[in-house]
């Protein structure tokens, strides 16, 4: 399980480090880099993934320096998918592959929040990417008229393509803001496309929900789980996002959260996400 304070207390079950589900994935949105240091430090045990948001990577003088915080920790990264969108939209994406083994990237994101690309051709990239690096696929759109209209059958349709096309994960798009894809503008969750995920037989363990704020996250584990794949959380809420797993905020504290003794079930086999560590096998609740 995830180290914990000692306490008398029954808390949900956490899977230990590496893991394949209960991902934290923490987005950095050009912090400086010694807070960055100090973020990922403090909360190492509870990071699984870094996001260098967007293409703020190009304009990081000293990326280098986070990466290299990052590798001392275990912790894997990769850059936005806006990156990726503005290579393919200059028609550079062999440049891009470039780019990413120059930073040792063992992880890519493929998405079409922004660009006219159809989910076929995205879903295409992402095969061409599968061969060489963990590739996690985005489903969902940036503008939010755009995503307003986006029917909630799309959006399983989508996320089964990508999963076909040899996506590790589907990300659920919903911006550093929390006001579009997956929400609505005013911030609320879109109820009807995470019922129509939820039954339609995905395995929700590979796709991951884009929650930078406490209400989509408290929303998350209240409905899938305390090991609901979250993402985009702000480094400083790391800890808060944990809390929230176990039950030890008001937002779930009373929520019928799983007991901390998991059911046994079989092995589920893990994907790399590079430099031997992997998304580790966990049990079912």
């Amino acid at each position: 399980m995830t180290p914990l304070v000692r306490s008398a207390l029954d808390l949900p079950f956490r899977p230990a480090k590496p893991r394949a589900l209960g991902i934290t994935m923490v987005i950095d949105n050009g912090l400086p880099t010694g807070a960055f240091r100090d973020y990922v430090a403090s909360t190492a045990g509870l990071i699984d993934v870094v996001k260098f948001g967007w293409g703020t990577v190009v304009a990081t003088p000293d990326i280098g320096a986070k990466i290299a915080a990052l590798e001392e920790h275990g912790i894997d990264f990769f850059f936005g998918g806006t990156l990726f969108e503005k290579h393919v939209l200059q028609d550079r994406f062999d440049e891009y592959q470039a780019f990413c083994r120059a930073w040792g990237c063992r992880v890519v994101e493929v998405s079409n929040g922004t660009v006219a690309l159809s989910n076929e051709e995205k879903a295409s990239y992402v095969t061409k990417l599968a061969g060489e690096f963990t590739v996690f696929s985005e489903v969902g759109l940036k503008d939010t008229a755009r995503s307003e209209r986006m029917e909630a059958w799309d959006w399983v349709e989508y996320i089964r393509q990508d999963l076909d096309a040899g996506a590790c994960l589907v990300i659920a798009e919903a911006r550093e803001s929390g006001r579009s894809g997956i929400c609505h503008p005013d911030g609320k969750l879109r109820s009807d496309v995470l019922d129509a995920i939820l039954g339609s037989g995905i395995d929700v363990d590979r796709l991951l929900f884009e929650a930078p704020t406490k209400d989509l996250q408290a929303a998350f584990i209240r409905r899938i789980g305390p090991n609901v794949n979250l993402g985009n959380v702000a480094p400083g809420d790391v800890i808060g996002v944990e809390t929230l797993r176990l039950g030890l905020r008001s937002d779930t504290l009373t929520a019928a959260l799983p007991p901390a003794v998991p059911r046994r079930s079989a092995a589920r086999a893990a994907r790399a996400i590079g430099n031997g560590r992997h998304l580790a096998a966990a049990p079912d609740f």
